[in-house]
């Protein structure tokens, strides 16, 4: 299936790790030019070879802090002047950390909402003229399994990514007459670097998807049919079709991609 996304502009804000990395790449092996948004100088240099060598005719490391309005104008400025028109925004930054409602401060609880969906916005609303100014345009926000389950240890994160879904499905019916499509991807368990040091004191490889549902199943009572955590890449294929030309009539759409649960 053509994507359409040969010589297409995408930016993906959190892209030098976990699932917005697999994003990038997916969408470097299919032709587009991939901009990647980090903080990390070293992550940005390597996520850049790894993006050449999938294919992509053209990379862009963008250095921003997603927690400062400045740094997040000055990069889609960047994007503005080296390609005009931007066809893709993909958030899938953080936030990070997590906490029970009694162990969290209000630095704990802004710091979640910041790096949750404010970032996100920040990232929307700098790039919304290079969205507008594309012949067609997509905005695919990352969310989490979370939503739909809550977990008392993930208050904070949880809120935020509750937050960030109801900014995307405003923002969906808001930018519809402009025919930029808006949609958000929730993911569930996804075996990423958050396991490592779980699955390494366990002696579980990182490429062992069953081996780290069998343990961390048990100790998170996560409830997956498949039986095995998610795999990045899994999750970027769900994505690159919400921010595909071939998506032409998804707009607003909270897709799972889990494994098989109950959550809704």
């Amino acid at each position: 299936m053509d994507l359409g996304f040969a010589d297409a502009t995408a930016v993906i804000a959190g892209g030098t790790r976990g699932i917005g990395l697999a994003t990038a790449v997916y969408l470097a092996e299919h032709g587009a030019r991939v901009a990647v948004i980090g903080r990390n100088e070293a992550r940005l240099t390597k996520t850049a070879a790894t993006l050449e060598a999938a294919g992509s005719p053209e990379v862009l490391t963008l250095a921003a802090d997603l927690g400062s309005a400045p740094d997040v104008d000055a990069v889609f400025e960047t994007v503005g002047a080296r390609w005009r028109d931007l066809n893709v925004l993909v958030n899938a930054a953080g936030p990070v950390g997590a906490g029970r409602f009694d162990d969290l401060d209000d630095a704990g609880w802004t710091a979640a909402f910041d790096q949750g969906v404010v970032s996100a916005v920040r990232c929307v609303r700098a790039a919304l003229p290079l969205l507008r100014a594309a012949p067609w345009a997509r905005v695919v926000n990352v969310t989490a399994m979370s939503v739909q389950h809550q977990s008392a240890g993930l208050v904070s994160y949880t809120a935020a990514k509750s937050a960030l879904l109801s900014v995307t499905k405003n923002l969906a019916r808001s930018l519809a007459g402009d025919a930029i499509l808006v949609n958000a991807v929730a993911p569930g368990p996804i075996l990423t670097d958050w396991a490592r040091p779980v699955l390494a004191a366990a002696g579980i490889e990182m490429d062992d998807p069953v081996g780290a549902f069998g343990l961390l199943g048990r100790d998170h009572g996560m409830s997956v049919d498949l039986g095995r955590l998610g795999l990045p890449q899994e999750v970027a294929a769900v994505i690159a079709f919400c921010a595909s030309r071939a998506n032409t009539y998804m707009t607003g759409a909270h897709l799972n991609v889990d494994g098989g649960s109950d959550f809704l």
